[in-house]
């Protein structure tokens, strides 16, 4: 039996058998996604608008993830400016629920849940906080060393993730409660692949990560991690096994660790994936046969139970529509 693609998410997530298999693709639509400030250019978000319009109308994805294009900023001075350590930022603030930062990326989150809400469900991007000083202090032409933060003042770059975690778990619940949206997609990542431990990442980090979760968990259990291989970035996936997460996404290319072997380390939580997601990889410049053989090799490989089909993370925003169609057309055959 056919089901529309709200309850197809809800089943998928739900490990439950469906008729066919979703797509969840993205790809951003600002050209400077992470420099670009919404909060003081507001007309940024109706460009960000008009692209995920014209987006959806193109493709008719299963599921959105909410690009927050413009809006990857936190707005304090200070993160803008040149930083040697977490002591820089001691006297660091929350910035409560009335500032802009919570109010425009709320209502920007209520504009889309009204346009597309009946239709699909809506998860909003989310950083957590490393991403976000990392992005910071990279627009600014500062690029920072949070893993030798942690290990010349752990305590002291707690504290700053602690307060600026506090601000993205209100955000995360009341994007929920207020803006609408079905959950939040949580992007992580290990801050550095060989320079953290284990042990301090979960003392460190990882508390405030867990945080972001349990608050969007504490409006709606149906919340997104991903995992973030992003330009190549390796991660230790084990790390985020027991998080409280309903569905995951990782960068299977990067990592080299399939669709298949990742639902065994994540306690067979639904995954979205599968596909690179770069200029180089089949999803950008693969044949209709190469594609749908590759499609066909995903799903031979995983099954089609609690299974999205997408990409290690946001695909080039020229990727050819058609290709994205031939991996649609490739799953309906092989479910029948």
């Amino acid at each position: 039996m056919a089901v529309n693609r709200r309850d197809l998410i809800d089943a998928v997530f739900h490990n439950e058998k469906t008729d066919r298999i979703p797509l969840g693709f993205w790809h951003h639509f600002l050209k400077d996604e992470t420099g670009s400030d919404a909060f003081s250019h507001p007309e940024l978000t109706e460009k960000v608008l008009a692209g995920q319009a014209d987006f959806y109308k193109a493709f008719q994805p299963d599921l959105i993830k909410i690009m927050t294009d413009g809006y990857f900023s936190y707005p304090v001075e200070s993160l803008k400016n040149p930083l040697t350590g977490p002591q820089d930022l001691k006297d660091l603030r929350t910035l409560g629920k009335d500032s802009d930062w919570f109010r425009f990326q709320i209502g920007y989150a209520k504009k889309l849940v009204s346009l597309y809400g009946k239709d699909v469900q809506l998860f909003y991007n989310l950083f957590a906080v490393p991403r976000t000083i990392e992005f910071m202090q990279d627009t600014a032409g500062h690029p920072v060393d949070l893993a030798e933060w942690i290990r010349e003042d752990p305590e002291g770059t707690a504290h700053v993730f602690d307060v600026i975690s506090e601000d993205y778990s209100i955000l995360a619940k009341a994007l929920i409660e207020e803006g609408g949206v079905d959950g939040i997609y949580l992007s992580v990542n290990n801050i550095s692949y060989d320079r953290v431990s284990e042990e301090d990442y979960a003392k460190y980090v990882a508390p405030y990560e867990l945080k972001i979760l349990e608050a969007a968990n504490e409006a709606k259990d149906n919340n997104i991690l991903h995992i973030c291989g992003y330009h190549g970035f390796r991660n230790h996936l084990e790390w985020y096994k027991d998080y409280p997460f309903l569905a995951v996404n990782w960068a299977a290319h990067v990592e080299g660790i399939s669709l298949k072997e990742g639902k065994k380390l994540f306690h067979d939580k639904a995954v979205i994936g599968g596909f690179g997601q770069t200029e180089q990889d089949l999803i950008y410049r693969g044949s209709e046969e190469e594609i749908r053989k590759e499609t066909e090799r995903i799903l031979t490989d995983t099954g089609t139970t609690g299974v999205v089909l997408g990409a290690d993370c946001t695909i080039p925003r020229d990727t050819d529509i058609r290709h994205l169609e031939w991996i649609r057309r490739a799953t309906e055959e092989f479910v029948k």
